[in-house]
């Protein structure tokens, strides 16, 4: 009997269902660089918390300035004071009379409007004016960019520059965060060497392994390298309890029905609620997924490919929302296909993909052959092509969903 195939969206469901937003810590905020905030953050304060001058100039009365005309008649003021950044004022701004003012500077009591040091001319104790400009002209605003009480950045938003900014700004030296998942990470196969293992001509270096490695990184969890375990379900019950302390494990290979593919089998035997999937995508299709007590376990496929989409699709997500963060997948476009591609109707496909604006339009062409065990086809990708099950046929110019691998789209130009 054929077994009936999984829709990947279904998979996804259980997995997030089944996996807790981790505890908080409280970390210094250059510690704090790509991690999920724990707290809302509460503005304490205003921005700017008092108003104050945008430019070097003169703070002045508005109606002592020139006459709104098309050739103002120039005034002359008198100043009493310079004021600096980082001080105030220590007299109030009267009839005739201005004070210098520098970026910054709170705005000295009795005047409304400063005046850019490029439109005076001033002396040792008097100021020109040769304009006009309207009245509160080059003053920012008391609680103009943050008002006291709002909430600034909510719980769950990853912390980039700018959050590291506001975080300075609200004098936030230690902030919650969320803990970050412990990634255990396991291949299987005799027909498997280490990168410090004597060299055989008869195995294969265990790429998947490292590449997992690098991919629990990249998404903020801590990668836990088990090295290699021999195709024995005893082997492989071993290596499984060194990851007793891991919030996940994935297990690389193993997952399929041939006559040393334990994985699967000794998931069943160690865990709960365990789910033997063949997914409705290539690559991919074989995944086992279940909970040995609290640590979340993934057998994904031996191949390169294979195993790192499935990671994207399952693992990654599932390292986001432990970590608390707000959105689990990656950022998604629409862009124009540049090739023909058919296949047959039962199966999501996810093509490794170059995306490129071309004069203002994004285009995506694939990185050549899609083989599972090409994993070049990774390394030249900036994106994962989405076409869904029911699409047979696609021609240059027809829109499609992409994946955004990396942060950078080239443009390109004719």
């Amino acid at each position: 009997m054929k077994t009936a195939l999984t829709p990947l969206t279904d998979a996804q469901r259980t997995v997030l269902e089944t996996c807790s937003v981790l505890g908080r810590e409280k970390v210094g905020v250059m510690e704090s660089l790509g991690r999920a905030l724990a707290e809302d953050l509460i503005a304490e304060r205003a921005n700017p918390p008092w108003n104050n001058s945008a430019m070097d100039g003169f703070a002045v009365r508005n109606a002592d300035l020139p006459a709104n005309q098309a050739v103002p008649e120039p005034v002359t003021l008198k100043v009493i004071e310079e004021v600096p950044a980082g001080r105030s004022a220590t007299c109030s701004v009267g009839p005739g009379e201005a004070i210098r003012i520098m970026t910054g500077a709170p705005v000295p009591s009795g005047s409304d409007t400063v005046i850019k040091i490029e439109d005076t001319e001033p002396t040792e104790t008097h100021v020109k004016i040769f304009s006009h400009v309207t009245l509160g002209s080059h003053i920012r605003l008391q609680g103009e960019d943050i008002t006291k009480g709002e909430c600034l950045i909510q719980r769950g938003t990853t912390i980039r520059p700018a959050e590291i900014g506001i975080l300075a700004m609200m004098a936030k030296p230690l902030i919650f965060v969320h803990q970050r998942p412990r990634v255990a990470i396991l291949s299987t196969g005799d027909e498997l060497m280490d990168l410090d293992d004597q060299f055989d001509q008869d195995k294969i270096t265990n790429s998947n392994g490292y590449a997992f490695a690098a991919q629990v990184r990249e998404a903020g969890g801590i990668p836990i390298l088990l090295g290699i375990s021999k195709d024995r379900p005893e082997a492989l019950k071993e290596k499984i309890n060194e990851a007793a302390n891991a919030d996940i494990l994935v297990i690389s290979g193993g997952v399929s029905m041939g006559d040393y593919d334990f994985t699967k089998i000794v998931l069943n035997e160690l865990g709960e609620n365990v789910h033997a999937w063949k997914l409705a995508i290539k690559p991919g299709q074989p995944v086992t997924f279940g909970t040995i007590q609290r640590t979340l376990c993934f057998g994904l496929p031996g191949n390169p490919v294979s195993s790192m989409i499935t990671f994207e699709q399952l693992v990654r997500p599932s390292i986001l929302k432990m970590s608390g963060h707000s959105n689990l997948f990656r950022l998604t476009m629409q862009a124009a296909f540049q090739e023909t591609f058919s296949k047959r109707p039962d199966r999501r496909h996810f093509l490794r993909g170059i995306v490129r604006i071309e004069n203002g339009i994004p285009t995506v062409r694939t990185t050549g052959d899609q083989g599972s065990g090409i994993l070049t086809s990774m390394l030249k990708a900036n994106a994962l092509i989405d076409i869904p099950e029911s699409v047979e046929q696609l021609n240059p110019g027809d829109m499609v969903s992409v994946q955004i691998l990396s942060g950078y789209v080239p443009h390109m130009s004719s």
